[in-house]
């Protein structure tokens, strides 16, 4: 607890103003996620997924709870892993926890915790250590008091950053340790203790990006947690917070609402600083000039202010001098080049050898850290070996892609082209360099990357050649790039690929790409469409779709409900708009001549961790029975949460409602299903089903056309342990006799926790009546409400029941009999 100082240092240190962003961070909520699932796509589109769903009640807890056992957990939580993307508060959440644990605000039942960061294990990784040893290695007072025997205590572990994590984690091959005092690699002693063979009364909390994620198997984490950022309320807070003045603070917030990428980037709390930062210096120095309303500008401006910062504070400059001194200059290429050539590595924190290779001694680096304090700095751990990195990973990504730009302007060398020699060809590069071959390359690259790493830079490269982009860029640039003719030539090379039939992540990132260039044809085209209600009736290209998809995921407007109808009622309009479909609460998709294929899409869409869909209604589509059962795989999906399924079949008049909400975690179905479902599915996928039904379940299959076949699954699910349903409304199907002897074989069953079920005009007889009778009389049978009406048992059937009523075994408090003549002597109750 001596630390305690130490983590609010820490905490102070953050970039922007601290104690504001302290007190925004501390009510961030993080929101319980599912099994560790990686998104192969870039962080601002993970962002924006996240900011749709957070529209969607999720599950909750704070950060000092983050080790409370939830109730529908049988064991207690172990192991955590918070995900979240690149500066959106994770390291601050541990270091809150921890704070408050220092200063006796929450988990006093912990003895100790030690926070441990990635970015310091990795100068270990060629030592060996016991966990003692460790321990004792980073807090010096747990040796001075010789803690040595952990298992006397509640600890807790925090491992920051596993995706700076530069230990191979061999969890299959890594040999087992159990012995705290023996001494080992740090990397078999890391697997080891989040396995939970070395120490397993600890508990761990494990931060990471989500792209690393899957480094730790997900039978190893108990919990896997998602930290969402700002939501739209908590930014506007920050601003007005930020900006004394509330006119300017409203100003801000409108701009930033105006523009759909800033907007978005805003999630995260060091954005909202930068965006700050820089709005409020042009407000104040802008003489005529508009706000930025683009990543490429906003961040142009960032590096513009930060460096009249230097010129003021480190050289006694004045504010008329020239914005770019050769010192600012050499530092800003030197970082360009550093930034670039470790994001194609992957690597967002830079030892020594990771600066050398990139021409900068680890002087010059703690020069820059020095004086550019917003965007680079040094953390010193407690070793002489310094460790850096940019303030967030999109200043690296801006100052790569600014590499990029003046290294092709100012000698002609592409450095994305992997067959181009890297040295300069200024001699033959006389006339003014042409943006577009650089362009198209960057694009290819961006395409073909997997995880859309280059997504972001691709986007500031080509705005970096905007006209009035290059003109804030002068004085960095040697020469000025020929950009009028290549531009438009970029632009059509970026709606030809967009045609092609891309992704939606790609498409959706060269519609950004479109927006720096400030070509919006494409956009506006469909724009105009939709204004004038013609976008039904027209046949639609494929780069149209993309952009429709694009203007219903930037829109304002909440995504609430996704009409197909509004479109085009199609199944190629459907396919197309999936993504909206997924960003939406509710798919209308009734009357749209829909078939099988859509089941397999829905589905998909319904297994995707970022899925928004709650209510989807699929009423008169001729979906068949294949097209239902590759629906339901879907629906039975960890990461599912449907509520409401609705398919009204064609040609019948009653309706079928699957009513779903399942989720994996807490193991949870609420639904009234009122489908014929039950006759057209398998009896192993019904089996399923009913495992996982929770017991105030209404389960009702009415009027739905079903046989005898039907009862043989009911009895496999009443006489299954799993099977929770209390009540169960059969009504108005033909079961008959033999049916219903199939369903009372379940009754009988000691696992059956059926407390209701009715049998109306299910064409039984008398015979039915001395099946069920047999059933009551089992000391098993916890029925308690039965409907027989409308079926012809005949006074001997209804007094061999009534009988049986007076069983002491027999708990029935409700019975009708309607809808058939009975003597007066057949009632003697």
């Amino acid at each position: 607890k001596n630390k305690s100082s130490e983590i609010i240092s820490d905490i102070s240190e953050k970039s922007g103003n601290p104690t504001l962003l302290n007190q925004i961070y501390t009510e961030l909520y993080i929101t319980e996620g599912g099994d560790g699932e990686t998104n192969e796509e870039h962080e601002v589109r993970q962002i924006e997924a996240a900011s749709r769903k957070q529209r969607i009640q999720e599950k909750t807890v704070r950060q000092e709870n983050i080790f409370k056992a939830s109730s529908e957990k049988d064991k207690p939580i172990r192991t955590v892993m918070t995900k979240g993307v690149a500066g959106i508060g994770k390291t601050l959440l541990t270091q809150k926890f921890a704070l408050d644990w220092a200063e006796n605000r929450s988990n006093q039942d912990i003895q100790f915790i030690f926070p441990f960061t990635f970015r310091e294990l990795n100068v270990l990784k060629h030592k060996r250590f016991s966990l003692v040893e460790l321990v004792h290695h980073f807090f010096n007072e747990s040796k001075e008091a010789q803690i040595c025997r952990f298992n006397d205590f509640q600890i807790v572990f925090i491992f920051d950053g596993l995706d700076e994590c530069r230990l191979p984690l061999d969890f299959h091959k890594n040999e087992i340790l159990t012995d705290v005092t023996e001494s080992t690699s740090l990397d078999v002693l890391l697997t080891n203790l989040i396995k939970g063979k070395l120490l397993p009364s600890a508990r761990l909390w494990i931060t990471t990006r989500p792209a690393a994620a899957n480094q730790i198997p997900p039978e190893c984490v108990d919990i896997v947690t998602d930290v969402k950022g700002f939501t739209d309320v908590q930014k506007e807070e920050y601003f007005r917070k930020r900006f004394m003045d509330q006119k300017q603070a409203s100003m801000v917030i409108s701009h930033i609402k105006m523009s759909q990428s800033l907007h978005i980037m805003c999630h995260i709390p060091v954005f909202c600083w930068i965006s700050a930062t820089v709005l409020e210096n042009v407000l104040k120095n802008r003489q005529g000039r508009e706000l930025p309303k683009t990543l490429t500008e906003l961040y142009i401006y960032f590096l513009l202010v930060q460096s009249k910062v230097k010129q003021l504070k480190y050289e006694e400059g004045a504010e008329t001098d020239l914005t770019w001194s050769p010192d600012s200059k050499k530092m800003i290429e030197s970082l360009g080049k550093l930034a670039f050539d470790q994001l194609q590595k992957g690597n967002l924190i830079f030892y020594e050898t990771d600066l050398a290779g990139s021409g900068i001694d680890i002087k010059a680096a703690s020069i820059y850290s020095g004086v550019f304090t917003q965007i680079f700095k040094e953390e010193s751990g407690i070793y002489q070996d310094k460790l850096f990195c940019f303030i967030h990973l999109s200043v690296q990504e801006f100052l790569a892609a600014l590499h990029i730009h003046l290294t092709f302007v100012n000698s002609g060398v592409n450095l994305l082209d992997d067959k181009q020699p890297k040295q300069s060809i200024s001699k033959a590069f006389k006339n003014q360099p042409n943006m577009r071959k650089l362009h198209q390359t960057a694009v290819d690259k961006a395409l073909q990357s997997p995880n859309g790493h280059l997504d972001l830079v691709l986007r500031i490269l080509v705005g970096l050649s905007l006209p009035a982009n290059q003109t804030l860029l002068r004085g960095l640039q040697t020469q000025t790039a020929d950009t009028s003719q290549s531009n438009q030539e970029t632009a059509e090379f970026i709606k030809k690929k967009i045609s092609d039939g891309l992704s939606a992540e790609k498409s959706i990132n060269l519609f950004h790409c479109l927006n720096e260039l400030n070509d919006c044809s494409l956009v506006e085209e469909i724009q105009q469409y939709l204004r004038s209600g013609s976008l039904c009736t027209r046949k639609l290209s494929l780069a149209q779709w993309s952009a429709l998809v694009f203007i219903l995921l930037s829109s304002e407007k909440d995504l609430d409900v996704f009409d197909l109808k509004k479109y085009s009622a199609s199944e190629e309009a459907l396919l197309m708009l999936l993504p909206v479909v997924k960003a939406s609460n509710k798919a209308l998709l009734s009357d749209c001549t829909l078939s099988e294929k859509t089941c397999e899409a829905i589905s998909s869409v319904l297994s995707s961790q970022s899925c928004c869909l709650r209510e989807v209604d699929l009423s008169h589509n001729d979906l068949e029975d294949v097209g239902m059962e590759a629906l339901s795989s879907g629906m039975l999906g960890q990461q599912c949460g449907l509520e409401s399924l609705r398919y009204e079949a064609p040609g019948h008049q009653y309706k079928y409602q699957w009513w779903a909400n399942i989720h994996q975690s807490a193991n949870t179905l609420i639904a009234e299903l009122i489908s014929y479902l039950l006759a057209v599915t398998t009896t192993g996928y019904l089996h399923n089903l009913c495992n996982i039904l929770p017991l105030h379940l209404f389960f009702r299959v009415a009027d739905c056309n079903l046989s005898q076949k039907s009862c043989e699954t009911l009895n496999l699910c009443l006489s299954s342990n799993s099977f929770r349903l209390k009540s169960l409304d059969l009504n108005h199907n033909f079961l008959q006799d033999v049916g219903l002897k199939q369903l009372s074989d379940g009754l009988k069953s000691p696992y059956c926790k059926l407390e209701s079920i009715s049998l109306s005009a299910c064409s039984l007889s008398e015979q039915s009546c001395e099946t069920l009778a047999s059933a009551l009389s089992s000391p098993s049978c916890k029925l308690r409400s039965l409907n027989m009406s409308h079926n012809n048992l005949g006074d001997s059937g209804v007094k061999r029941l009534c009988v049986e009523l007076e069983n002491k075994h027999c708990q029935m408090e409700t019975v009708m009999f309607v809808g058939f003549i009975i003597k007066a002597s057949s009632m003697f109750l």
